[in-house]
């Protein structure tokens, strides 16, 4: 299997023609943009844990909304950062420090995305700008999901370079 998914040519976006798409050609634009594909598919799947869990422990474990709403954040955001460590960067952890280092900081750069940007960003746009809380809140989302890529991509989990 690893070998059939180095012979398939990864392809950029300028490089396709329209008139000739097939299977192979979606195949190499898979591997051409696989990392981001891959976080935003288990972003949209996290967001679904938060919804779900959310569900499950405000109205059938009848636990209070706020309560409930961190712990779907917290069960969205480990969900995230294994899927993220395994799928989207594929990072290798040798120490258990190195592993919970890795973990914190991830936990860390989803509650400075969220303080910035989900809370702070928003309250600005509309309670000082007066700006549509629904525009705000999809504007803000995209901002989240930019930030979290950064320090994810630059912070947590930026390849480590060989030494020798």
């Amino acid at each position: 299997m690893k070998k059939e998914r180095q012979e398939i040519e990864k392809i950029k976006l300028n490089q396709i023609d329209l008139k000739k798409i097939n299977w192979k050609t979606i195949q190499g634009l898979y591997f051409g943009y696989k990392e981001v594909i891959n976080y935003l598919v288990f972003g949209v799947l996290a967001m679904i844990v938060n919804f779900v869990s959310y569900y499950i422990f405000a109205k059938m474990l009848n636990l209070d909304e706020v309560i409930s709403s961190g712990l779907s954040w917290f069960c969205s955001v480990l969900f995230a950062y294994i899927t993220n460590k395994l799928f989207v960067f594929e990072s290798k952890t040798d120490t258990l420090k190195a592993f919970l280092i890795e973990m914190t900081s991830f936990f860390l750069a989803r509650i400075i995305s969220g303080a910035l940007c989900d809370v702070g960003t928003f309250a600005l746009m509309v309670k000082v700008f007066h700006i549509n809380d629904i525009f705000s809140k999809v504007v803000t989302q995209v901002m989240v999901v930019i930030v979290n890529y950064l320090f994810s991509k630059l912070i947590i989990f930026r390849k480590k370079k060989d030494t020798e």
